[in-house]
């Protein structure tokens, strides 16, 4: 476990070798920090990597070939050790590959990448899933960054709002117990923004899918954004621990999302699982801008 630094005249992160997982996001030149703490007392984490699994499976397991494969939400990779790749002042890669320890609950051999690069004030996060082997692979892979709101201290996170990019209103599935609830609810917006009410995630989180949303920001009470993220993802979730008033919102791209309640398929049948041939390779990413 070490903690990496890169930095620009703009943007300064930090990346734990654990889970690969992004720490710290501030501007250079005042310090200014938009990455939540990580304070248990709402949340551990700060930005983990989802794999081979986004969010839950139901009954806690899931079926390939036969045989029952048990499985933590947002799968195993968050919790793991990364090597570190590559360093520049710019860039950064980390590496997880597949073990007899992985293999016991993920039938599959992989290489996972996860990069991080600086481009003025817009931090690159990247996705490399490569299959080594000679059968098909399944999985899903997600972001979950979570941001400080309100990003002053003293505000009031009720004076904020969050924007997406369209202005008409939008579906959005909710979850219950970790898993889909099996409703779509119309969620209005109001100049294409949500305000941040107190009981705003009583659906514990919004699981808009097929592609209605590519970019969501969080905006002040003056109006500006003060932090933006842009993705290709089919689905995003916006999350905050339901009934706490957490200081942070997450914005999380998703290629996969959590069984719904009814759901009784297999792994390869899972909703917006992806499948990855014999040694092909899938590669993606998402935008934050500061």
């Amino acid at each position: 476990m070490a903690l990496f630094q890169i930095g620009n005249d703009k943007l300064t992160i930090q990346v734990d070798s654990m889970g690969a997982e992004l720490k710290s996001l501030k501007k250079t030149d005042t310090g200014e920090e938009f990455m939540w703490e990580g304070n248990p007392l709402y949340w551990k984490r700060t930005s983990p990597i989802l794999f081979p699994l986004v969010g839950s499976l139901k009954g806690g397991a899931f079926l390939h070939n036969g045989r029952q494969y048990p499985m933590g939400q947002h799968g195993f990779a968050r919790d793991m050790e990364f090597k570190l790749k590559s360093q520049t002042n710019r860039e950064i890669w980390f590496a997880l590959t597949s073990t007899e320890e992985t293999l016991a609950k993920y039938p599959y051999e992989f290489l996972l990448e996860i990069g991080y690069e600086l481009i003025e004030n817009t931090l690159v996060v990247k996705w490399k899933v490569e299959n080594p082997s000679d059968q098909t692979m399944h999985f899903s892979i997600g972001g979950h960054p979570a941001f400080r709101c309100p990003i002053t201290d003293g505000a009031k996170q009720a004076d904020y709002r969050i924007r997406l990019d369209r202005k008409e209103s939008f579906l959005s599935g909710g979850v219950q117990n970790g898993l889909m609830s099996g409703k779509k609810i119309e969620c209005p917006l109001e100049d294409g923004c949500m305000w941040i009410t107190k009981n705003l995630f009583d659906i514990d989180t919004f699981v808009i899918e097929d592609d209605q949303v590519h970019q969501v920001s969080l905006v002040k009470p003056d109006g500006t954004a003060y932090v933006t993220v842009d993705f290709d993802a089919p689905i995003v979730g916006i999350w905050s621990p339901p009934g706490k008033e957490a200081p942070f919102i997450c914005i999380e791209p998703w290629y996969g999302r959590c069984d719904a309640i009814d759901f009784e398929g297999t792994w390869e049948e899972r909703a917006w699982g992806q499948r990855l041939e014999a040694r092909d390779v899938f590669e993606a990413s998402y935008r934050v801008q500061v």
